[in-house]
Order: structure tokens, then sequence, then C-alpha cells
């Protein structure tokens, strides 16, 4: 990596003007000088916990440029989907999924000084069962880039290790996850009732299950209304035009999510059968991209809505 590619970072960081995982630097403040810095990272272990394994990443910078520094790190993770985010924070930009994501942070705690050692972790969860027999990944990759001229000196591999639910670390297996998500849906129907401006207004009760350990950043459902019907929102709230997100965020392997969609009719509608619509759920990762499902036969189902006189 280069320093043009730090200061490409940081533009990037600058002009969305919004950071993942922390505030993005002040811009008079964002050249990285070259100099001599060296990054080393300790054991990275992942702890059976009640929603899969989590566990962090120590990392020591010791900066020995001329002048006072931003620093730009690069990561690549050892399990799709598994960064969770810098302690302390800061900001952060990612990159492609495949095969492994990449991801470009800041350096946490602002820029560094001459003969400075900072310390810092890069935290993982990784959202699948946890298992009676250790475990293991490669391919863990974590840059410092500081224009030094000896790349060696600032880059660093890592292993990770998940421990089992007994405790040990002995012998482990490869840990394989999913390539492809494995989530179905349920539906109910909808019955709207008379509003006091005359609308109509119900709820459409939505189950969704995820049974893999594919990464993704979200579900989402899709739905198709009945002429005069449309959408106004999702029970509970996320984002939700067109399509709403499932709220909650990424699902660990085997969880199961109850959310409703909100629907309205104006007041001119007929009481009683409205008619038939249907919902399909997708999940995406990384730049938006729907994600391919082992079974797209369940990612769909259909619903009748009938408005209701109380």
């Amino acid at each position: 990596m280069t320093t043009t590619t730090t200061r490409r970072l940081v533009a990037a960081v600058l002009g969305a003007g919004v950071a993942l995982f922390g505030t993005a630097v002040p811009a008079a403040q964002a050249a990285v000088a070259p100099g001599d810095t060296s990054v080393s990272v300790g054991r990275l272990v992942l702890e059976p916990t009640d929603r899969g394994y989590a566990g962090s990443l120590p990392v020591t910078v010791t900066y020995r440029g001329a002048k006072a520094s931003y620093l730009n790190l690069t990561l690549t993770e050892p399990v799709p989907g598994a960064f969770a985010g810098l302690t302390p924070a800061d900001a952060c930009i990612f990159g492609s999924p495949q095969p492994l994501r990449t991801i470009d942070c800041l350096v946490p705690g602002g820029a560094l000084q001459r003969g400075e050692r900072r310390r810092f972790t890069v935290d993982f969860r990784v959202l699948t069962t946890p298992q009676a027999h250790a475990m293991r990944a490669t391919g863990g990759r974590l840059t410092v880039e500081t224009g030094d001229a000896n790349p060696a000196n600032d880059t660093s591999g890592f292993a990770t290790l998940f421990r089992s639910t007994t405790g040990s670390l002995r012998s482990p297996q490869p840990y394989v996850w999913d390539t492809q998500t494995d989530a179905s849906l349920a539906v109910g129907s909808a019955t709207l009732s008379r509003q006091e401006d005359g609308s109509w207004l119900g709820r459409l009760p939505v189950t969704v299950r995820s049974a893999g350990d594919a990464a993704h950043d979200a579900y989402w459902l899709d739905p198709r209304l009945p002429a005069g019907v449309s959408l106004v929102g999702i029970e509970p709230e996320e984002a939700c035009a067109a399509n709403c997100a499932v709220a909650g965020g990424r699902f660990m392997e085997g969880e199961e999510r109850a959310v409703a969609l909100l629907l309205r009719a104006p007041a001119e509608v007929t009481p009683g059968d409205l008619g038939s619509g249907s919902v399909r759920l997708y999940a995406v990762f990384g730049w938006g991209d729907e994600l391919t499902d082992v079974d797209p036969s369940d990612n769909s189902a259909d619903f009748r809505v009938t408005a209701v006189v109380d």
C-alpha cells in the first residue's frame, strides 16, 4: 500500500460525512507522513457466547516518523462478515466482500506522535453455533500503511482460533462457513381496521428464520400488495420504503424474528376482501448485492388482505 492510498481513504471518509465506526479526522490534519513504523499483533481467540463467538485481536503500532501522522490500517477478515469494529472506535470503509472482505480504517486515537507506541484491538464476532470442538480459520491479515520502504515491517498475518464449549483450544478443526444463505419466512394475513380519518390500517405478521451462518449484513422484505393497498412501515421500526429491512441486524445461525409490515388503504375502500399479495425475503452483504439462497422456494409467501369494520 502507498501513502496515496491512505490519502484517498481519508478523502473518501471526509466526503461521505459519515463513518461506520467513528468520526472522520479534520482535513487539515489528514496527510500521512512517510516514516518507519512497525506493527505487531497478538493471538485472536474467539470465545463461545450466547450469540456465536466473539473475541478481539490486540494490535500494537510503533511510529517513528519525523512528524505527527494519521495512519491507515487495512484488515483482511479471517471469516467473512466477522469484523465488529475497533476499540477505541475510528473511521472504517468496507471493500469488496469476495472472497474475504477487506476493510480500511484509520488507526484509532488520532495522529501518532514521533516515537509513540499505540495499542488497540480489532473486534470480531462470528454468528455460528458454538461447537464442542475447537476450530481454526486462516487468512486474517493486518497492514499499517506508513510509506515505509520495508513492507515486512508493517504487515502481519494472524490465525484465528475458536475455543470449544468445553474450554479447549486443542486439535482445532477447520471452520467451514456457509457460502449461501439458508433463510425462510412465514406470513399470516392482514386485517385492516377503520381509522379516525376514515382510512384503513393493519399489520401483516411475518416470521423470518435464518438456518445457516453465511455472511450477510441484513435481511430485507420485498412486498407485492393488492391494488389500493400501500406499505407505510414495519415493526419493529427499520429502514422502509418500497422494501423494508428486518430490525436487529445480522442473524445468528438458527435465529428467528417476528416483525409486522404496516399496511394502509384509502377511506373509499369497501369493507371485505381486498385481494392477495406476496412477500419475498432476501439478504444483502457488502455493497448491497442480493445473496443466493440454498432454497429460494421458501423465501416467498402469499397472503390476503381484508378490511373489517369493528
